[in-house]
């Protein structure tokens, strides 16, 4: 049986894009945490799941 690791191992190439040799994030970092805390997003918001910062979208 496959551990929950190795079940989730696409997961994390969505949220990134290869530029060159870097591996750059698609979304911004967290203004409060700093760099390595990428922002969820949402329909309406971008979050942060450590500090629970939020932006609201404009419509």
């Amino acid at each position: 049986m496959a551990s929950p690791a190795q079940k989730s191992k696409g997961k994390t190439r969505q949220h990134y894009e290869i530029q060159g040799n870097r591996a750059v994030p698609k979304n911004q970092n967290c203004p409060k945490c700093g760099p390595g805390y990428i922002l969820a997003n949402h329909t309406d918001r971008v979050n942060c799941g450590k500090c629970g910062y939020t932006e609201y979208k404009k419509k």
